[in-house]
């Protein structure tokens, strides 16, 4: 199988080369960057000489046609067209941008200030959080690749939305995410002087992430359960932990057996018995899970934790490729890891 990556000079579509440079079953057959177009891999990255990929030369324009399946690493607009062309050409397309994600698309102009022309592909497009669509995923020519704020979330809560064991239509969700969320774009906020040393919430009240949260919790449960998510920036490269708060009648036996039950059988998920730590996160497509209830407020606290790189991101990503086309889900994601000495 063939493979495109449009957007491939961003964090994402590296950690996306980074990865498939691993993958024996498909061939990474173009990688589209504007802003180093006619150079080769490894002039821009060194650190990809001597790999499998080093002499691809960076595209200025996407080929329709070349490939079988095509990430977009891409602004959620330009996202927004390139899938609509794509799937004219019959391609499956696994788009890391928010285009195709919520299913209301009167949520776009509000939150992300864009009118969805395309709401028949918008019907169309899964979801691409595997542990609760793997199923329509199996099926899907347009995954939504999920966001690292949403992903963190959802895994944290997905077993308490789809047992209905919380007492009250609403969660609280405290997020650390590494900068390399924002991207590689220059920010003043985000220049090391700026960064090291310093933390801050942002969007406290009106997030993007929030209504997509929303939108998958209704799909799990039917209900309108509202999101109460404040996002942290945290100085370190990457790697994120959410925890989640919510009321519910169960103890704290009652609900990490409901966790251990859910999860069992789930490759990627890690059901812990301390709070995650960002290092043993940090390059892997796991998402570790610690479950704990506060009985002073009778409230469940599920922290989550995972790289927003991967599980949030490129791992992900790939898991989805890996069902779409009839792989092993597992299939070269489990010892992708980078080793916690290298981020000191």
């Amino acid at each position: 199988m063939k493979v495109s990556i449009v957007g491939a000079s961003g964090y994402t579509g590296v950690e996306l080369i980074r990865i498939l440079s691993f993958h024996k079953k498909v061939s990474l057959n173009q990688i589209v960057s504007r802003q180093f177009a006619g150079k080769r891999l490894r002039s821009v990255f060194p650190h990809f000489s001597k790999s499998r990929y080093e002499d691809l030369i960076f595209d200025e324009e996407v080929d329709l046609n070349s490939s079988d399946i095509y990430f977009l690493c891409l602004p959620h607009e330009p996202s927004l067209e390139l899938v609509k062309q794509l799937s004219e050409k019959g391609k499956k397309v696994i788009d890391l941008s928010a285009s195709y994600r919520i299913k209301n698309k009167n949520v776009y102009p509000e939150y992300y200030g864009f009118e969805h022309k395309y709401p028949e592909l918008l019907e169309k497009a899964v979801y691409g959080l595997p542990e609760i669509f793997r199923e329509k995923i199996k099926k899907a020519n347009i995954v939504a690749n999920p966001g690292c704020y949403p992903t963190a979330t959802l895994m944290a809560v997905y077993p308490a939305v789809k047992e209905g064991v919380i007492s009250e239509d609403k969660i609280v969700v405290n997020a650390l995410s590494g900068i390399s969320g924002a991207g590689r774009g220059l920010k003043q906020q985000f220049h090391y002087p700026e960064a090291f040393g310093n933390s801050y919430a942002y969007n406290p009240v009106k997030h993007r992430h929030t209504p997509e949260m929303e939108d998958v919790i209704k799909a799990i449960s039917g209900k309108d359960i509202k999101v109460r998510f404040t996002p942290h920036i945290i100085p370190v490269s990457r790697g994120m932990i959410a925890t989640v708060i919510f009321e519910t009648d169960l103890n704290k036996d009652q609900l990490v057996e409901l966790y251990r039950l859910e999860y069992r059988y789930e490759p990627f998920v890690r059901i812990i018995s301390r709070p995650p730590q960002i290092k043993d996160l940090i390059g892997s497509n796991f998402c570790d899970i610690y479950v704990d209830f506060d009985s002073k407020t009778g409230q469940a606290v599920v922290i989550s934790g995972i790289d927003n790189l991967g599980k949030g991101a490129s791992s992900q990503a790939v898991q989805n490729m890996n069902i779409v086309l009839g792989f092993n889900e597992e299939e070269y994601l489990k010892d992708i890891s980078l080793s916690s000495i290298l981020f000191p």
